[in-house]
């Protein structure tokens, strides 16, 4: 398929969407902003919106302002300071057509082998248009801040907190993309000498409030990922490290971005030094969330000078309470 035969395949599928929902010409009124507002009710139906403010960082007003243009467009509605879905606008899943019923109503002169190559097709796209693109901003990261972002829970993810009881975490510790800090807060408190980074001024200015809150001797500094040769002009405990802790980093970057991050943690990870990461996995179901990632990405993205000591199932603890199905990557430096 060339570009201009998936051009016309995507004028078929929105004329498909258009036909199948034609009352909902408002949704594609919505604003991206707008649309976090939405996308939060329908996740918490009831919600107040303090609460919705509190977890899309946007400013209570701003919500106030587009729950009543949403409410205006008929696409939800509040009672007694509670934000719904507008009942008018409620559905079963199971009322909608299947994506290989899209497909085949766009494809009427094709078989069934024919929609499933196309399927495959939108699908390896999908994962080559780098939608980690849209979390790389740091203003970006820094609006998440001004809320609870999903992945901020708190407390150390259980797969870390595992390695760190096992004694895996020796030596000088880096926590790379380290948000507010919790995982070089983890390793200063077994005694080790610890710096956290990352590209988000608000995320380190509360890791280090919690740090001195918690009496933790811990380093936070704003700093490139895709830079870290650099590290050695932060200070004392210069730019080689033996245990580097990546939670939820790795998996927000497209290829290009992946090959020069790999490069610039070589450039930090003393020789034996441990390398630890968590990933979205290719097992969790798309939709919300960053790329996902198959054990073979991380094997061809390691492959050199590295060893694969292990990539483990296990579950990313998010602010949802399912979690997120990821990766446990060990690898240790050569």
């Amino acid at each position: 398929m060339n570009g201009i035969e998936l051009y016309l395949l995507a004028q078929k599928l929105m004329a498909i969407a258009t036909e199948s929902l034609p009352e909902d010409a408002a949704l594609r009124r919505v604003t991206p902003v707008a649309g976090l507002v939405l996308e939060d009710v329908i996740r918490n139906p009831g919600a107040s919106a303090a609460a919705v403010s509190e977890r899309t960082g946007l400013g209570p007003d701003h919500v106030s302002a587009i729950v009543a243009e949403l409410a205006a467009d008929g696409l939800v509605e509040t009672r007694d300071e509670r934000i719904l879905m507008s009942r008018d606008r409620s559905f079963r899943i199971s009322d909608l057509g299947g994506i290989d019923g899209a497909l085949a109503a766009a494809l009427p002169d094709a078989g069934a082998g024919a929609v499933g190559e196309v399927a495959a097709a939108l699908d390896s796209l999908a994962r080559h248009l780098e939608p980690g693109r849209l979390l790389r901003g740091i203003t970006d990261f820094d609006a998440a801040y001004r809320g609870t972002p999903p992945w901020d829970i708190g407390h150390p993810q259980p797969a870390f907190a595992e390695l760190a009881r096992a004694g895996a975490l020796s030596g000088r510790v880096l926590d790379v993309g380290c948000g507010t800090g919790e995982h070089a807060m983890l390793a200063a408190g077994l005694g080790l000498a610890a710096l956290g980074v990352d590209s988000s001024p608000a995320a380190i200015a509360i890791a280090q409030r919690k740090a001195a809150e918690r009496g933790l001797d811990v380093r936070f500094a704003v700093h490139n990922a895709l830079d870290l040769g650099t590290l050695g002009s932060l200070g004392p405990l210069g730019d080689q490290f033996d245990t580097v802790l990546d939670s939820a980093l790795f998996h927000v970057f497209g290829d290009e971005e992946r090959r020069r991050y790999v490069d610039s943690l070589r450039a930090v990870v003393s020789p034996g030094g441990r390398y630890f990461m968590l990933c979205f996995s290719d097992r969790q179901p798309p939709g919300f969330g960053p790329r996902r990632v198959s054990q073979a990405e991380i094997k061809d993205s390691f492959a050199d000078g590295w060893q694969i000591d292990a990539i483990e199932p296990v579950t990313l603890e998010v602010t949802d309470p399912a979690g997120v199905l990821a990766w446990r990557a060990s690898l240790t430096r050569t």
